[in-house]
Order: C-alpha cells, then sequence, then structure tokens
C-alpha cells in the first residue's frame, strides 16, 4: 500500500534521491568489498539486538558490532517470519506492542480500526480480460517470433505474396502487440523494425549482393523485436535501465523463436516439397502459364533435373527470386549472387527442392 507521510513531498525526494550523481563509484567500490555501511540507531540497531539473541537491548553489546549481510539478512527474516501473534507481543511497564500495531480479520476491519467506520473508500482494482489476454500474449513472444519466421521463410519459397506472408507478418506484429499490451514496449521499437524491414526490401529489390543494408536491416529487426520485451521504466539511469537483467529474459525468448524457427524450417525442406500439402500450395504443371515448382513426385523432379544446361528467359525479376521460362513453361527459380530482370537470358545451373538455380546467360 503507496501512502503520502505528513510533511513529507515523496516527488522531491525521488528527484533528491535520482540526481544523486555518484551511485556508479560507490557500487564499485562496494562490489570491491573496500566499504560498509554504518548504522546509528533504529532499525539497524534493533537487528543487531535480534541478532545477538537479547532478551532486552544492551546497549553495550550492540554499539561496535560488525555484522555481514547474510547476517543482517538473518536477523531481518527473524522479523517476518513472526506470526500475527508472536508480533503484537507485549513488552515492558507499562506493557506496549513492539512489533505490531494489533490484529485485524481482514482488510475492512483494519481500515475501520485506523480510520473509524465509514471514514475510508475502498477501491478495488480487477485485473481485467484484456490485460490477461495481454499477459498471455507476452508469455508466448517467443512462440509467435519462431512461427513467423518460419511462415515468412515458406512465404519466399513460394509463388506470390498469400496465406504465409500474411500470417508472418500478424504473428511478428503479436510479438509487438502482447509487449505493448503488457506496458514493457513503446512506439520506438516498432520503428526501428520497420526501418529494418525497409533496408531488407531495398537490398533485395535495388541492390541485390550489397548485403550490408540486409545484414543491417536484419540485425535491428532483431534487436528491435529484443527491445520490445525489455522491462524498460521511464527515467531510469542508462546504467539500470539497459543492465544485462533487463534484456536476459528478451534475449532468451530471441533465442527460443530462432531456435524454433530453424528446427521448423530444416523439417520444412525436409519433408513438406514430398508430401501431398506442398502440393496443394504450388502448382505443379504450367496451366495458363502457371510456374512449375521442384517439388512433388520423383517423375516431376527428375524432369527439373533434365533442366540443367538449359536456356530461357526471366518472365518476372530475380532479387533473387522469381521465375524463368524455358520452352513455354514457368518455372520457380533463384539466383545465387546479383539480379535478373525480366525478359533477360538465363541458364539453369542446377535445382533445389523448392526452384532452379539459375545465372544470367552470357551473350
Amino acid at each position: 500500500i503507496e501512502y503520502q507521510l505528513p510533511g513529507v513531498n515523496q516527488v522531491a525526494v525521488k528527484a533528491e534521491i535520482g540526481a544523486f550523481s555518484r551511485a556508479d563509484d560507490l557500487r564499485a567500490v562496494f562490489e570491491a568489498d573496500r566499504a560498509h555501511l554504518v548504522g546509528t540507531s533504529g532499525a539497524i540497531t534493533s537487528l543487531a539486538g535480534i541478532h545477538l539473541d537479547l532478551p532486552r537491548y544492551d546497549r553495550n553489546r550492540v554499539d561496535g558490532i560488525w555484522m555481514s549481510r547474510d547476517e543482517c539478512d538473518a536477523a531481518a527474516g527473524k522479523l517476518l517470519s513472526l506470526t500475527a501473534t508472536e508480533a503484537g507481543k507485549s513488552y515492558g511497564t507499562p506493557p506496549q506492542p513492539l512489533l505490531s500495531a494489533g490484529i485485524a480479520e481482514n482488510i475492512d476491519a483494519l481500515l475501520k480500526q485506523r480510520f473509524g467506520a465509514r471514514a475510508f473508500t475502498v477501491t478495488t482494482l480487477e485485473v481485467t480480460w484484456s490485460e490477461n489476454f495481454a499477459k498471455w500474449l507476452q508469455g508466448a513472444s517467443a512462440i509467435f517470433l519462431g512461427l513467423g519466421i518460419v511462415a515468412l521463410y515458406i512465404e519466399f519459397k513460394t509463388p506470390g505474396f498469400g496465406v504465409f506472408g500474411v500470417t508472418g507478418i500478424v504473428l511478428l506484429a503479436l510479438v509487438f502487440l502482447g509487449n505493448y499490451a503488457a506496458g514493457l514496449s513503446g512506439h520506438e521499437p516498432i520503428l526501428f523494425f520497420a526501418v529494418g524491414v525497409l533496408l531488407v526490401a531495398v537490398e533485395l529489390f535495388f541492390f541485390p549482393g550489397v548485403v550490408v543494408m540486409a545484414v543491417g536491416g536484419i540485425a535491428l529487426m532483431l534487436g528491435s523485436l529484443v527491445w520490445s520485451m525489455a522491462d524498460l521504466w521511464p527515467n531510469e539511469p542508462i546504467s539500470v535501465a539497459w543492465s544485462g537483467d533487463a534484456f536476459a529474459g528478451p534475449i532468451a525468448n530471441l533465442g527460443v523463436g530462432l531456435l524454433l524457427a530453424l528446427v521448423l524450417a530444416l523439417a520444412l525442406a525436409r519433408f513438406l516439397p514430398k508430401g501431398w500439402v506442398w502440393d496443394r500450395m504450388v502448382v505443379q504443371s504450367a496451366v495458363g502459364g502457371s510456374a512449375q515448382s521442384s517439388g512433388g513426385s520423383p517423375e516431376g523432379a527428375a524432369a527439373l533435373a533434365a533442366l540443367v544446361g538449359r536456356r530461357g528467359l526471366a518472365v518476372a525479376a530475380l532479387r533473387p527470386g522469381g521465375q524463368v521460362e524455358i520452352d513455354g513453361r514457368r518455372y520457380e527459380a533463384s539466383v545465387a549472387l546479383g539480379a535478373i530482370q525480366p525478359g533477360e537470358a538465363i541458364v539453369v545451373r542446377g535445382r533445389t527442392d523448392f526452384g532452379l538455380l539459375v545465372e544470367k546467360a552470357d551473350a
């Protein structure tokens, strides 16, 4: 319960503590075990009496005592483990309780004892369904991340733009949405992610083969995902806000998501092109000028393998993936380096489970 102490401006106190500029220097000194805290009276001397198991406070035994951090924690633990009856025990003459002002059956009874009947108003805050949903989304971030990456991977390997592209975008959006709704993320990570997507798009469509922009874009995208999952509070010192503890969980979530994506991608690359699901996702024959795929039956795979060394034309820009036409039939293809514009001649150099490997033909 947070309350305002009489005559104390909590905002001013917090501002004064926050303005203290030597915390980092002192932290290094304490971590090197070259400093100690000195307690003069009050709580620390009471802890010393508890540590010494004194039946009555004895200043002669308390003054000058040295206590380690573990000993202080153990003494405080004795207080925290007291029952309500033990804490309310009275001492002295006349008897007075030292650790508890009394016992109340519930919050209402406590407030009545403190303020009197009808002299207070109780406001109960309950977790709403939307907050529970946001918490669930935030907890499933690693799964959404992995599935989103796999969906985009499949989208890049299949012709056109369809359900897998939309699914991947939605799943990655849920990563940001869950953390934004849970209060861990603002708009900045989303903007950085958008810049990363833009750099990757520029690499693919305008400057293929440069690599630098794609690597920078991917780094921004992954970094923004970690940023969105980090529990960073406003007005915190940089050394605290960007500490390793704040990013340990998000980096672990990112690692789990990438590992899940890798495992699923390898499984899809190994089994999907040989199953009926793949046959439904891509067209297997040149009906109405549609593209052939290298997946499917062994007979189709052998026919595509026979295309190695054949020449054709690019009917869609290859940056690096696109479509080529050979003897009036279209095939999914990709180029290893650079890009090939529509209408340029190509030669088939190999094939994979997802398409032909081509390069620009010599004039």
